[in-house]
């Protein structure tokens, strides 16, 4: 009998932590209105106003960012702070970025636990979270953050320190779910709708910048260089002397006399002509416009001849060139060495079996942004992988096929003005490329050109060729070596810009600038203006 009443105990406990196991720790679905449970911060910094709104196709609800260009902020008390030191913790939430996403954050920061005192009215960028998890983007920031705020028991100070290349924001308007995922073997995993898209190590110091366990050692910064220390490893051969036959004026290349001009070549010909199908439009005000003059055209008669114009000897290289004259390089004799302070132990060196996580007290969203239309929902603390995936499953799935297949339709109704799917994937694989850690100096023009040709599909191909260029340029002198650098990146089309009068209006300068720019890519200019000559 005792032994039946034990078995029964322990199956109803087996029963419960199963029930327990299934729960998550705190789900915000914002199935009801937000007002009550999550708290509007007052500083006069943040004016956004956020509302409890349908996502835009659906019946789901969700925490919407309204307006353009303002600083938000919200939290979230939790009722028991959620421990991250135990076992594993899952991190997720749902982005929809309705509206695109040029400038700003779609990040949660969870709060640790603050002073006595405290009040969730003050909630601002000051107030101290553990992680902060989620996308930014912003001229060349493109990156879902995960940044961690560790105590140094040392020194008692907290530091930043971010999961280094994180993957990328998606670039569309659908409903997209962040995910990291804490394990108790100190592995962070980083998921887009379910999918891995990066995993680290807290404790390695490739992963995450600064390191969490600081370096043993660090350079004396008392150790000063001597003033006789010689760091050059090759110097000019004091003994050499330029021949006496070296000719630096000699140029680089001289004419051709052996050269002659081909037969055919039409020397009073020009290269190019007025275009004789050319007219002048009827609007045409020469006072204000100037003298009008027909465009030039490719001359017809010198595509059939070898050539048009005044013929001139081409130029070849000169056997007499030899440059500037400079010494031969020889073994520096004195040559040390680059010179370097020497070590001394680290006074904040600790070491660390596993990151010393502060608790989840609060969850909060805190950000500044240049979009409206962002919408937040079912904003989930797990401690099972599998509660997590059924929600994805269950809330965010089903939206994302719906949006999926609208935007093939919208695709396939508009593909013969905006972008083929082939495009599409086109520009997928660039955003990538501009990711590429090297390319980090070159990555907001890169990005420029990118989002240029998404606007103009016609020179998908030209922007193709203009990245990839750079990307293997890049590399090449990494691998080489080279000092001259990478020149900017620019699509292979003109843009035409129409003339513009100055209007007066309402709007902000961001709106005013897109706008702007969308009517030189789309307008033809009205008036020709003088050729210059």
């Amino acid at each position: 009998m005792a032994g039946g009443r034990a078995l029964l105990l322990l199956l109803v406990s087996a029963l419960l932590v199963q029930i327990r196991a299934s729960e998550p720790l705190l789900y915000e679905s914002f199935d009801e209105d937000f007002e009550g449970s999550w708290i509007v911060s007052k500083k006069d910094d943040y004016q956004g106003v956020w509302k409890h709104a349908k996502s835009d196709g659906h019946e789901d609800y969700g925490l919407l960012v309204s307006e353009k260009a303002r600083k938000y902020a919200i939290i979230k008390e939790l009722d028991q702070p959620v421990t991250l030191k135990d076992g594993t913790v899952v991190l997720q939430f749902e982005v929809r970025l309705q509206n695109g996403l040029e400038c700003g954050g779609a990040y949660i920061k969870y709060i640790r636990p603050q002073d006595a005192g405290w009040d969730a009215k003050e909630f601002d960028n000051e107030t101290p979270y553990t992680i902060m998890f989620g996308p930014d983007k912003c001229g060349s920031t493109n990156k879902v953050h995960f940044i961690l705020k560790h105590k140094n028991p040392k020194t008692g100070k907290y530091v930043e320190h971010h999961l280094k290349f994180p993957p990328s924001v998606p670039y569309d308007k659908l409903s997209h779910v962040y995910t990291a995922i804490l394990k108790p073997d100190n592995e962070v995993r980083i998921l887009i709708d379910g999918e891995e898209k990066k995993k680290a190590n807290f404790l390695s110091a490739d992963d995450f910048e600064p390191a969490l366990i600081p370096s043993k050692t660090i350079p004396d910064p008392d150790d000063k260089k001597p003033e006789d220390w010689d760091e050059r490893a090759k110097i000019p051969d004091p003994d050499a002397t330029k021949p006496d036959d070296w000719d630096e004026d000699a140029p680089m290349e001289i004419e051709d006399e052996d050269a002659t001009k081909p037969e055919g070549w039409l020397d009073d010909e020009p290269e190019e002509i007025d275009d004789p199908e050319a007219a002048k439009p009827e609007d045409w005000d020469d006072e204000e416009d100037g003298e009008w003059e027909a465009p030039k055209i490719d001359n017809p008669k010198c595509e059939e001849a070898p050539g048009c114009g005044e013929w001139k000897r081409p130029m070849k290289q000169n056997p007499a060139y030899k440059g500037k004259w400079h010494a031969p390089l020889i073994d520096n004799p004195s040559y040390k060495g680059i010179w370097k302070p020497q070590e001394i132990p680290n006074p904040e060196y600790f070491e660390l079996d596993k990151p010393d996580f502060d608790p989840i007290a609060a969850i909060g969203i805190e950000i500044w942004t240049m979009q409206d239309g962002i919408l937040f929902d079912n904003i989930l603390i797990a401690d099972d992988e599998k509660v997590a995936t059924s929600i994805l499953e269950k809330t965010w799935k089903p939206k994302y096929d719906v949006e999926k297949e609208k935007e093939k339709a919208e695709e396939a109704a508009a593909n013969a003005d905006g972008l083929s799917e082939f495009q599409k994937k086109v520009f997928d694989v660039l955003y990538k490329i501009a990711d590429v850690p090297f390319l980090a100096p070159y990555k907001t023009k890169i990005i420029d050109v990118i989002e240029k040709g998404e606007k103009q599909p016609n020179i998908t191909i030209g922007i193709l060729i203009s990245v990839v260029v750079v990307f293997v340029t890049v590399l090449f002198r990494i691998l080489f070596g080279g000092k001259k650098p990478v020149a900017p990146v620019k699509p292979t089309v003109e843009a035409k810009k129409p003339k513009v009068t100055e209007t007066d209006g309402a709007g902000s300068s961001g709106d005013k600038d897109e706008k702007e720019d969308e009517k030189e890519e789309t307008a033809a200019p009205r008036r020709r203006s003088r050729r210059e000559t």
